[in-house]
């Protein structure tokens, strides 16, 4: 799948959105993409999160052992990708402006 592709979808679910924004970053955006508004799209997810899953197979040497989310904004994509993967799907949380595991263990190696 290609940029144009997935902002299709984007578009098709209203989730390109246009103004003055300001990103987490502090930068200042004319365009913002809102995910949530696709991840409402079982079957737009799906496709999103099939084509990530050939991207990250396609990149990623050796085995894959978890997709790992964000808790806030992450499960939905954490979860399908996971799926097209055939791994599990844990999430971090923030805690003291740091990502961390609250509810897994990974083991060592």
């Amino acid at each position: 799948m290609n940029t144009d592709e997935v902002l299709g979808i984007f578009r098709e679910a209203g989730a390109v959105l246009e103004g003055h924004f300001i990103l987490t970053s502090g930068l200042r955006s004319p365009v913002f993409l809102q995910k949530a508004r696709v991840f409402m799209h079982a079957d737009k997810t799906e496709l999103l999160c099939k084509a990530l899953a050939e991207k990250i197979r396609a990149g990623v040497p050796g085995k894959i052992d978890y997709v790992v989310g964000p808790a806030i904004g992450g499960l939905i994509p954490a979860y399908e990708t996971s799926r097209h993967l055939g791994v599990p799907a844990i999430w971090v949380e923030r805690e003291g402006g740091e990502f961390r595991l609250r509810r897994f263990e990974i083991a060592r190696g």
